[in-house]
């Protein structure tokens, strides 16, 4: 949302409602329409929540950086190893599914969400050595469709739904294959 409205302010985007129609940032403060707002000192403006830009110079990155939020966010703070009990962040770790003792490395496919105790039983083996089977998001934890599809959900703003197609979905959550 502070991006949305710093590009308002700039005049470098234009904020559509479910109708399509744009408004410019002052024009966001006017009486009627439905939706949140945010108060200023001299007014409340509806909350922007779909925005075009009217010009671009880059197309932006698709990246999902790889790091302890991501894989928690994933995972939804779910031990993937044996109990399968969701925690606080404060009580998981990142396990190595297969262990970097045995030349496992720290990528989305080999590291998941696990407690404590799993973690401690697991040691440094595999799961099938440790006595029982991988969760399924471990034994297929990189390919991060599962936090893709959170990301990339159509569950998140009714103003979306008119500019996202199950057409825009599929793309995002069809596996790809590795060449």
């Amino acid at each position: 949302m502070r991006r949305a409205l710093s590009l308002l302010y700039q005049g470098i985007a234009r904020a559509v409602d479910e109708q399509y129609r744009t408004f410019r940032l002052r024009e966001l403060g006017r009486p009627g329409g439905r939706g949140d707002r945010i108060g200023l000192v001299d007014r409340a403006i509806r909350v922007p929540r779909v925005i075009l830009l009217q010009g671009y110079d880059r197309i932006p990155r698709r990246y999902v950086r790889f790091s302890r939020f991501n894989i928690y966010a994933r995972d939804a703070n779910r031990c993937q190893l044996l109990c399968g009990r969701q925690y606080p962040r404060a009580e998981l770790n990142l396990d190595h599914v297969v262990p970097r003792s045995r030349g496992g490395t720290s990528v989305w496919e080999n590291v998941v969400c696990s407690c404590h105790r799993c973690n401690r039983l697991k040691g440094g083996r595999t799961p099938a050595e440790a006595g029982h089977a991988a969760r399924p998001a471990a034994a297929a934890a990189a390919s991060g469709r599962r936090f893709m599809t959170e990301t990339y959900s159509l569950r998140r703003y009714k103003e979306w739904m008119p500019f996202l197609s199950a057409v825009d979905a599929a793309y995002w959550n069809t596996e790809l294959v590795a060449e």
